[in-house]
């Protein structure tokens, strides 16, 4: 029963930015983990950056210094700032959470249904 909706997504040139924005529903706290994952055609899924509750992010390295992750827990939501983005970064980025939904007895992890991301001239 936890939903993920994300937003945001679209077609930038080489060097733009895109701001994303993932809202979580259906938990029953805050999330343990809230982050971002992507997949390119004939590629994995593959991290992009994960926050845990309190903060701590961690990023892919071919992100670094480019995009930022944050939280506002009180909204239960994640956002991912993609600055200088590069033709390379193009995929459907995935909201991802390990969160324990209201019926639920345990955490699970949660996918949202993706965005796509296309950085093109």
């Amino acid at each position: 029963q936890v939903q993920l909706v994300e937003s945001g997504g679209g077609l930038v040139q080489p060097g733009g930015s895109l701001r994303l924005s993932c809202a979580a529903s259906g938990t029953i706290s805050s999330p343990n983990a809230m982050g971002w994952y992507r997949q390119a055609p004939g590629k994995e899924r593959e991290l992009v950056a994960t926050s845990t509750r309190v903060g701590t992010t961690k990023y892919a390295d071919s992100v670094k210094g480019r995009f930022t992750s944050s939280r506002d827990n009180a909204k239960n939501m994640v956002y991912l700032q993609m600055n200088s983005l590069k033709p390379e970064d193009t995929a459907v980025y995935y909201c991802y959470s390990n969160a324990r939904g209201v019926s639920d007895t345990a955490a699970h992890d949660y996918w949202g249904q993706g965005t796509q991301v296309t950085v093109s001239s």
